[in-house]
Formats: structure tokens, sequence, C-alpha cells
């Protein structure tokens, strides 16, 4: 689980989003090409005017009608994976392929059918849930309807599939909009928890300095009144008031240091989220039992969570990836033991790296040990702390 330099790092903005809008040239070229895949049913109108089956004024009107629809089908339906257009203007494009689509099909025969897949897609993709429940089954219908006067056979194979195609592509936009929702959802949590994190750190301030502060400001006063006729009352207010900054003055590091101690759960919680976003799938413990686990012994398991998740995604090359929490009796006394194992490479380093010799120290502070190496799928690695109340372990010793 060394730092590979090799190792190819998925950032997020490298990922393509889901129910947002291209952001570079990268993501515009992945999703034409995602649409560009499902214009397969345009072979039969296309063979249908190469054919030459049809007089040179119906093969100039329908290549028109098909580019009008083809054009018409990838601006409703790429724009609504990002900024969707007004609801009036949604209705309009979809009249536009409602219109054209029965035109074609009626005037130049039944291997235009296959553009009704297309009207039902389009409003699986861009109409309400309620609205595509009759939409659909009505595209489905005026396709059968024209089919009859020219093949019924492929009309009613056809049926089926416009219909399985637009109800997919229903369910396909609740998860969209689904996704947006939560990915808005999240933000918002963050944003609440980052206020909650403000509020609490200047609360605490309050509380740790306020008094402080306000006593020193007293006995400055007193001893500045002190001064000329008492100095040596002077001197006692004076050492006093060094006494009272001191003492604030070891509050705060105390409140910082608290502040920059990762919580185990809070880790665990963050684990789930990252790894899931990097594309691995994860099997994180939702609620650790941490009943007598020193704080110094929980920050410690906390930052070896956080290096082995880390390098996970960062280095391992793994889709899957365990992480355990166990409490275990051994003879040194009861533990908590982390296990992360996944099943990547684990890096090409033939050491350790800064981030295992660093955490390994920091285990060792805590009365903690490490273990990480490769194991027969992946790489595994286990960071134990004793659990046991300090007076035990002094008696034992």
């Amino acid at each position: 689980m060394t730092e590979d330099p090799r190792a190819r790092e998925k950032r997020p903005e490298e990922q393509v989003r889901v129910g947002q809008g291209p952001r570079n040239r990268r993501e515009l070229v992945v999703k034409v090409l995602w649409i560009a895949v499902w214009l397969v049913f345009l072979s039969s109108p296309i063979q249908d005017l190469a054919s030459g089956h049809h007089t040179a004024n119906a093969t100039v009107a329908g290549a028109l009608g098909l580019a009008a629809f083809v054009g018409t089908y990838l601006v409703l339906v790429f724009r609504n994976m990002g900024r969707s257009f007004s609801p009036r203007i949604v209705v309009t494009l979809l009249a536009v392929l409602g219109v054209l689509a029965p035109v074609l099909a009626s005037t130049l025969g039944s291997a235009w059918l296959g553009l009704f897949v297309y009207l039902s897609v389009a409003c699986g993709a861009t109409l309400p849930i309620r609205a595509s429940y009759w939409a659909i089954p009505a595209t489905g219908a005026v396709m059968y309807l024209v089919g009859l006067h020219s093949n019924e056979k492929e009309a009613r194979g056809l049926l089926l599939l416009v219909l399985l195609i637009g109800f997919a592509m229903v369910g396909v936009g609740q998860l969209v909009r689904t996704t947006i929702e939560l990915r808005k959802a999240r933000a918002t949590v963050a944003q609440l928890a980052a206020n909650e994190e403000r509020l609490r750190l200047a609360r605490d301030l309050h509380d740790l300095l306020g008094h402080s502060l306000s006593l020193i400001t007293l006995k400055s006063e007193l001893a500045g009144r002190m001064l000329p006729d008492h100095p040596d009352k002077a001197a006692q207010q004076v050492a006093d008031i060094e006494q009272v900054s001191r003492q604030a003055l070891v509050d705060v590091r105390e409140a910082v240091t608290g502040y920059r101690r990762p919580r185990l759960a809070a880790e665990l919680a963050g684990t789930q989220v990252a790894l899931t976003a990097a594309g691995v799938v994860a099997e994180v413990p939702a609620e650790p039992d941490l009943t007598g686990v020193p704080e110094e012994a929980e920050s410690a398991l906390a930052w070896a969570l956080r290096e082995a998740v880390t390098n996970v995604v960062r280095h391992s090359g793994a889709d899957r990836c365990l992480v355990q929490l166990t409490h275990r009796q051994t003879l040194d006394g009861p533990v908590l033991e982390l296990a992360v194992e996944d099943n990547g490479s684990g890096g090409s380093g033939t050491g350790p790296g800064n981030g295992l010799t660093g955490l390994t120290e920091r285990l060792e502070k805590a009365g903690g040990t490490l273990e990480a190496g490769r194991v027969k799928h992946g790489f595994r690695l286990v960071a134990r702390v004793s659990t046991a109340p300090s007076a035990d372990v002094g008696s034992g010793a």
C-alpha cells in the first residue's frame, strides 16, 4: 500500500456526472457517443432512402424530414441531460416529433416505424411521470395504427419495444432526478454540519476565553490604579494576570487539539462516501461500539482508517473493500481491531511509504500496533489499540 506514482487516480473532475451538463470536451464527447449509440434504429429509414424506391421529390422530402426529426430529438434529449428546457419548449419539441413520426411513417412506409421508438424515449426522458404514463402508450397506439396500413406484423413487433423503452426511460429519468436530489441534499448536509461546527467553535471559545479575558481586563485596570501608590499590590495583580493568561493559553491549545482529533464514527461515514464515489464496492460498519475506548486510541484508529482508505482509492486499483471493527480479547488484554482489506495491488512500491511509517509511529504512541501487507487476493491493513483502562494497564506492568 505504498504510493505508486504510476497508479491512475480517478479524480472527481474526470468522472462524468449523472444528470448534469458536460463541463468539458471529454464529457461532451462521452455523452454524445452515449446518445449516438441508440441511433441504430435510423438504419432502416436511411436504407429506405438509399434504396431508390421513392421518387426524387419523396427522397428529398424524406431526407429533410429525417434530419429535422433527428435534430429535434438530439436537442431535446441532450439538453435534458443538463439544464432542462421550460415545459412549454419541451411540449413544443415533442409535438414536432409527434407530427414528423406518423407523417414520415405513413407516407414513406413501414421502414420508418422505428421513429416512434425515439418519440417514446423522448416522452419518457422529458415528461413528468404522470404525463409519460399516457404519452408512451399513446405513442405505441399511434405507431400500431400507422403500421396497419403498411406492415402490421412489423408494427406488432415494434409495439412492445416502444412501450418497454419508453417506460425504461421513465425509470432512468427518475434515477437521474434522485441522483441530483441526493447530491443537493449531501451539499446541504455538509453546509449545515459546517455551520454547526462554526457555532460550536464560537461557543467553546466564548466559554474558554470569556471569563479569562474579563478577569485579565479587570486585573489590568486594578493594577493600573494601584501602580502609583501600591506597587507591591500592583505587581501581585500582574502576576495573577500572567497566571490567568497562561491557563487560557493551555485551554485553547487543548481545545484546538480536540478539534483536530478525528473521530472514528465520522471517519467510517466518510469512508463509505469516499469508496462509493471512487466506484469501489464497500462494506463498512455503520455504528461502531466504542465503549471504554480511550480518546487517544480512537483517534489513532481513525487516522489508520483514513490512511488505509486514501491508499485504496488512490493507489490500489481495487473495486472491492471490506472494513471491519472488532473487539478482541488477547493475552495482553482487550483490544479494538480495525481491518481494511481490498482486492487491489496495494501499489507497486517495494517498501512502506511515509504514510504507513507515520501511522505506525502514531499507533505506537497510543499503545497500539500496525500490520500491513499483501494477502492472497489483495492488500490488508490491521490496526489494534488497547481498550483496557489505564489503571489496569499500569497494574499489569
